[in-house]
């Protein structure tokens, strides 16, 4: 089981077409990322500044395009099959790791039952 203590929990899906290079920048965003508050309650803080750490969960239903037309069933066409988003999912995770914040891992395409606390009005949605 994983766990962390302050910092981010990264739901991570990757689409068809991501690339590492984009996996890459995304997780240097990720360290840098200016979403913690200082001693005057602006964000002016990243993950780095903070030693926080990061819960990378693999997490393809975020691909999901629920904009049809017909029905409620989403699509998750756009969602890269589990042998191209693996190592893009591990690519990230490493490039992550290689910023210098520590992280810990969900076990990647596996049911997990995930508990999170969320402390401040902060969730963003990042795209490369």
């Amino acid at each position: 089981m994983a766990e962390i203590g302050a910092g981010l929990v990264v739901l991570l899906g990757v689409a068809r077409g991501d690339t590492d290079a984009g996996g890459d920048r995304l997780a240097t965003k990720i360290a840098a990322l200016r979403i913690f508050e200082n001693e005057e309650g602006k964000f002016d803080r990243s993950l780095l500044d903070v030693n926080g750490d990061a819960l990378v969960v693999s997490q393809f239903t975020l691909i999901a395009d629920s904009r049809r037309q017909k029905g409620t069933r989403p699509d998750f066409s756009q969602a890269a099959p589990r042998e191209e988003a693996e190592p893009l999912y591990e690519r990230f995770c490493t490039a992550l790791a290689a910023t210098g914040v520590p992280i810990q891992t969900g076990a990647f395409g596996a049911y997990m039952r995930l508990e999170l606390a969320n402390d401040g009005p902060v969730t963003i949605v990042l795209d490369t």
